[in-house]
């Protein structure tokens, strides 16, 4: 990973245009080829990116241009750099869930059918360049099916499923992909997020999951 802060002002130019004025940032390569442009008051969400495959071109004058397959460019203009490093990171050994959580991807991969009729399981931790999905199994018209499962539903696992559907998208042989948010509660700000995306969500019982209660789920 390499990661650079400087004053920069950085123009996007693909489906429409974006322009950041010049101002202090911080702007991540990492190993995958992605390039995310950061502030210091957003959290974790880069102010722009670019997703993998896509190439990075250090050009004269201090000008980045970061190209992907559709032709969709963002240039950066380095005006002073303040650091510059970069960082042998290794495989990351990915996020390690919670018992219930853990449980909750079993459950329902063995009762897939739970979330439709004529449901079916391709795979659980379907493995991706930016990390495993929790299911990815098939619906009643043999529609690729991403689930992300949660124990408390919030934005962030959204903006985590969103990214997945993004990369699965572009791989012919699963397109199209539509994405399921499950969990045993949804925040009412990650449903409306994930209704924006056309993400179904789905509350979770886990007694149902486990056959002491009603094993019907609530699809919203």
């Amino acid at each position: 990973m390499r990661l650079v802060i400087a004053r920069c002002s950085v123009d996007y130019a693909g489906r429409l245009t974006a322009h950041l004025p010049s101002a202090p940032r911080l702007i991540l390569v990492k190993a995958d080829g992605s390039v995310s442009v950061h502030a210091d008051d957003r959290a974790y969400k880069p102010l722009n990116w670019m997703s993998p495959p896509c190439t990075l071109k250090e050009g004269d004058g201090d000008v980045w241009t970061v190209e992907n397959k559709g032709g969709e460019k963002l240039i950066i203009t380095l005006e002073e750099v303040m650091h510059d490093s970069s960082h042998e990171l290794g495989v990351d050994p990915g996020l390690i869930k919670d018992g219930v959580e853990a449980h909750l991807q079993e459950l329902l991969a063995d009762r897939i059918e739970t979330l439709g009729e004529g449901y079916s399981l391709i795979r659980r931790e379907y493995p991706t360049a930016i990390g495993p999905v929790d299911i990815l199994c098939r619906d009643a018209d043999h529609r690729t099916v991403a689930v992300e499962i949660k124990r408390r539903g919030e934005i962030d696992g959204v903006e985590q499923l969103t990214r997945y559907l993004e990369l699965l998208n572009r791989d012919p042989h699963l397109a199209p992909v539509k994405g399921v948010f499950a969990a045993q509660e949804i925040k009412p700000q990650a449903r409306v997020l994930a209704t924006d995306r056309g993400i179904d969500c789905v509350v979770l019982d886990y007694d149902a999951l486990r056959g002491i209660e009603d094993d019907k789920l609530r699809l919203f």
